[in-house]
């Protein structure tokens, strides 16, 4: 079963408000979850944020993959392993760039 960490919508129309939850990848996105982790107000000024970390690092350390919006939130909020992982994606694409620009990218002619 792939699980995934990702945003579950709630609130009314025009002001919602996000669940963090671990949920199967099959599922729809307001449907069926596992656990609920936390929660996410971005209407909030500044946005409210609150993700229950040692649930988090659980399910990061069960093979859990967050969404894309979950991994910043996760980063946001001082979750270290995804900080890390961040740091490690953006210093990966730096050096494909830098090999990209170096020539190094097979089939292509120069003209």
């Amino acid at each position: 079963m792939a699980v995934k960490i990702r945003l579950m919508r709630m609130g009314m129309k025009k002001a919602p408000y996000y669940r963090v939850v671990v949920a199967d990848s099959r599922s729809p996105r307001d449907g069926r979850f596992i656990e609920n982790i936390g929660i996410y107000h971005p209407s909030n000024q500044p946005s409210r944020i609150e993700i229950d970390a040692d649930k988090a690092r659980d399910w990061l350390a069960k093979g859990a993959q967050p969404t894309e919006a979950v991994a910043n939130l996760l980063a946001i909020a001082g979750i270290e392993e995804m900080a890390q992982r961040k740091q490690a994606a953006k210093e990966l694409r730096a050096k494909r760039a830098a090999h990209r620009d170096q020539g190094g990218a097979k089939g292509r002619k120069k003209s």
